[in-house]
């Protein structure tokens, strides 16, 4: 959907207020042609808004705001959730079922990664959290056992 319209229309009833007095028309123009790219931002935070909106709604899928040049478009995503990829150790175990609380901005960067890598929200988080546990040393809870200590001395 091309903006441009709306955006104009806000321009038009800026300069609507200003009336007959040729000084506040002229002014109104300039304010709105300064305005412009504030208003469009708005319309799109506007957009992207009822796009998290309507989804929370949906009962599956979820409808996403996407920027193609001036245009915004917005596109219905069907959730399909996939399959956890497996590794070897995951043969034959069960899966188990986790409630997780979240902030809303973090869940709609969770999401926008999954979606950008082609993946169920599921599955992505999955993935993040056995890349976390294989790649990362394991931090002891009590710092006075761990054991990564730094020696050496200081020359000053």
């Amino acid at each position: 959907m091309d903006l441009t319209p709306h955006v104009t229309a806000l321009q038009m009833t800026l300069e609507d207020i200003a009336g007959e007095d040729e000084a506040a028309i002229a002014l109104a123009h300039r304010m709105a042609a300064a305005l412009a790219p504030a208003m469009q931002l708005q319309v799109l935070d506007l957009l992207g808004e009822v796009a998290l909106e309507v989804s929370a709604q949906l009962p599956d899928g979820r409808l996403d705001l996407q920027l193609a040049g001036r245009d915004a478009v917005l596109i219905y995503r069907a959730e399909q959730e996939a399959p956890a990829p497996r590794t070897s150790d995951d043969e034959g175990s069960e899966t188990a079922r986790l409630t997780v609380r979240m902030p809303e901005s973090l869940k709609a960067a969770i999401e926008s990664a999954a979606a950008a890598d082609d993946v169920s929200t599921n599955a992505w988080l999955v993935g993040a959290a056995r890349a976390r546990l294989t790649t990362s040393p394991r931090r002891s809870p009590n710092p006075s056992t761990s054991t990564r200590r730094i020696t050496g001395y200081v020359q000053g």
